[in-house]
């Protein structure tokens, strides 16, 4: 995708971000493999784990194939390549060797992140690799399995104007994307932390539906920061320089920054799943998988479960 220079860096950057969000519409399947595009396949050659293939239950054996469900707009853990069809990134090459190591296909639904546990619960989806951290609210409706580290930044305009830290957000306008670990638990504990726990006036959050929204609005002086995985803004600095400011160090609150491949709670795939993810964790891919989008800081070594 080519940005146009006379675009302003807001605009350009949530392209960046949304990369090809009016690609593939909700619900459908990505028709190519990234081989097929010329892009590096991380699962090819990847053979079937056997204690994995052991617990996964017949009726997915004969099945062949599980429906893996995803926001696809989030580089550069889950984005579109430029076929706007094919889902690349970290999840993606997680998902693929996931299915490699259970001997089945994997089929990509794109599907708004606060959408993705309801339609868990309600059979639509067999798992989610989506960069998903763990709750107590989540794990009472979910098996989560680990496979990732991440956390959050704060991200100001270019320049910091307001010079602002992570403990000067008190009274201020932060964004903070809908159902994600920012609304949830991160912004709370922030604001508990470094405003009403020392009698100063609270954070006011801002819930936005997309990143890209969020940008905008920071751009147009609408917000005063935005408050969001770390690896994704850290991705789209790089790739639009100049355009906003992620604040340092990241924020060190709000939980362990540990995400987890999430089933339907109870599900008889679970066990399966568990023992894929310990190859996974155990095999060159992984390594591989991390460096290719610079993402080696958080690689885990045990897939716990729950």
């Amino acid at each position: 995708m080519k940005i146009q220079r006379k675009v302003p860096a807001a605009a350009a950057l949530a392209a960046l971000l949304t990369l090809s969000a009016c690609g593939t519409p909700a619900g459908s399947e990505p028709s190519a493999s990234p081989t097929e595009l010329g892009l590096r396949d991380i699962s090819e050659g990847v053979q079937p784990d056997p204690k994995a293939v052991s617990l996964l239950p017949q009726s997915y054996k004969d099945k062949g194939e599980l429906t893996v469900a995803a926001d696809l707009h989030y580089p550069p853990t889950i984005f579109l390549a430029e076929d706007n069809q094919t889902a690349i990134g970290l999840n993606p090459d997680i998902a693929r060797l996931i299915g490699k190591k259970l001997g089945v296909k994997v089929k990509f639904v794109d599907a708004k992140f606060d959408t993705i546990i309801p339609g868990l619960d309600g059979g639509r989806y067999d798992f989610t690799v989506s960069t998903m951290a763990k709750t107590d609210e989540r794990l009472k409706v979910l098996d989560m399995i680990d496979y990732f580290k991440v956390g959050n930044s704060i991200a100001v305009n270019a320049g910091n104007p307001q010079n602002l830290s992570n403990e000067t957000l008190c009274g201020k306008n932060v964004a903070v994307t809908q159902g994600s670990t920012g609304q949830l638990l991160r912004l709370p504990a922030l604001n508990e932390m470094t405003c009403t726990s020392m009698g100063k006036p609270a954070i006011n959050p801002v819930t936005l539906p997309n990143i890209q929204e969020a940008l905008v609005q920071l751009s147009a002086n609408r917000i005063d920061a935005i408050l969001y995985d770390t690896t994704a803004l850290a991705w789209a600095q790089k790739q639009q320089p100049d355009s906003f400011q992620m604040l340092t160090p990241p924020l060190n609150v709000g939980g362990t920054g540990i995400t987890a491949v999430a089933l339907k709670k109870g599900s008889p795939l679970t066990p399966a799943m568990q023992a894929a993810i310990q190859s996974i964790l155990e095999s060159p891919e992984y390594k591989e998988a991390l460096k290719t989008w610079g993402l080696e800081f958080g690689a885990i070594t045990e897939a716990k479960l729950n």
